[in-house]
């Protein structure tokens, strides 16, 4: 984007993140594609919209659970010279600068991925026991929170609760976990109304002026796996909407 490259503070795999002063930033969804520790070279017209969409979607149905760092979404209230950008239309959030806590909240209620592979080789996933007999795309007994690491390079490591109290505290640690599933189960029942698995997602965590707050991405199909309630059964591989076809494709 012309005349904002000196004013980048970060760059994810995905999102720009520009310091804009005032202790907020401007988070900018791209058009990038990525699985596991790889981006794509080739971009997804507007997946960047998707996602800010989407987003934006999903905090204003989350705001009564937790807080979010959003402050606005309106190009007319960003600083210059971004609020001069057509290119951001759709695709950027101004948002409270936070202090991020390393732990990237998983919430699982069905059985697939990395929690699968995970189950089939110690019958638990983050240490949560689960049931024998489970297969690719069980439904579990109930939502399990699953965090991992955050890594700034190669893969996020499996956390069991033990460990993340060792990383954030306990009572850090017991109100991420009911936070997350919270956010999961809320996000489950919509998208069930509109014929839609929420199969597992993850959210991400920080602080502003002591005020813990939902940040990043939520609910997109980069962050969760959503699939066809029509048709789904257990023992097998789902339709999905998100990127699954790339992680398979890697």
């Amino acid at each position: 984007m012309s005349g904002t490259a000196a004013r980048l503070h970060g760059q994810g795999k995905v999102r720009d993140i520009y310091d804009v002063g005032d202790e907020r930033v401007l988070l900018v969804a791209t058009d990038r594609i990525s699985a596991f520790d790889v981006v794509l070279p080739d971009p997804i017209p507007d997946k960047g919209r998707v996602l800010t969409g989407l987003t934006l979607f999903w905090l204003e149905r989350t705001t009564d659970v937790v807080p979010s760092h959003l402050a606005s979404a309106d190009r007319r209230d960003f600083p210059e010279p971004f609020r001069s950008e057509p290119a951001l239309a759709g695709r950027a959030m101004l948002a409270r600068r936070a202090e991020v806590i390393p732990v990237e909240c998983v919430v699982r209620g069905y059985l697939t991925g990395s929690g699968l592979k995970q189950y089939r080789a110690e019958g638990q996933v983050c240490g949560v026991a689960l049931p024998n007999g489970l297969d690719e795309s069980s439904r579990l007994p109930g939502a399990i929170f699953t965090p991992t690491t955050k890594a700034t390079a190669g893969h996020d490591l499996p956390l069991t609760f033990d460990e993340t109290v060792d990383v954030v505290g306990r009572g850090l640690a017991e109100r991420l976990r009911e936070i997350s599933i919270a956010l999961y189960e809320r996000g489950a029942e919509i998208a069930a109304e509109r014929g839609i698995l929420l199969a597992d997602t993850k959210f991400e965590f920080g602080f502003a002026d002591g005020e813990l707050m939902l940040i990043d991405e939520v609910l997109t199909p980069d962050s969760s796996r959503f699939w066809p309630a029509d048709g789904y059964g257990a023992g097998r591989a789902q339709p999905s909407f998100d990127k699954q076809f790339v992680r398979d494709w890697l």
